[in-house]
């Protein structure tokens, strides 16, 4: 009986180990103030994640594919240069062509209108206007 009533080891205190996972979850409850927030700022975290491997995928596999393309890309190139060339002359031939149509349009229909007499009265007088209060000041 004497052997319960005195311990023989000294009774140790059990040690507290804090984790990541305790520490971080503290962390949030301690600044987010109701449930709402702790889930808005937990997608928040989740969605920063997903996106940054995401990216960090995206920009591993395009460095791995100029690694693997690149001799094709140097062997191929001597056709590759003069169709990218051509290509280009015809896409600015092609655009160049529809902006002076169009401002062939817009100069003929302000044409039309000016001589219809369809144009606005605010430029009639225009420079003698200009000249009246010129002499004026």
């Amino acid at each position: 009986m004497a052997d319960n009533y005195y311990p023989t080891q000294a009774q140790k205190p059990k040690p507290t180990t804090i984790t990541i996972a305790t520490s971080a979850s503290s962390l949030l409850r301690n600044h987010v103030s109701n449930s709402t927030q702790l889930f808005g700022l937990l997608t928040l975290l989740i969605t920063w994640a997903i996106s940054l491997v995401l990216t960090g995928l995206t920009v591993i596999i395009t460095i791995m594919g100029l690694i693997f393309f690149a001799p094709v890309i140097i062997l191929l190139s001597p056709i590759w240069v003069p169709s990218f060339a051509i290509l280009f002359v015809f896409t600015v031939g092609f655009l160049s062509t529809c902006g002076f149509g169009i401002v062939v349009v817009a100069i003929l229909t302000w044409m039309f209108r000016y001589f219809r007499g369809l144009h606005p009265s605010a430029g009639h007088g225009l420079p003698s206007k200009l000249i009246d209060t010129a002499a004026s000041v």
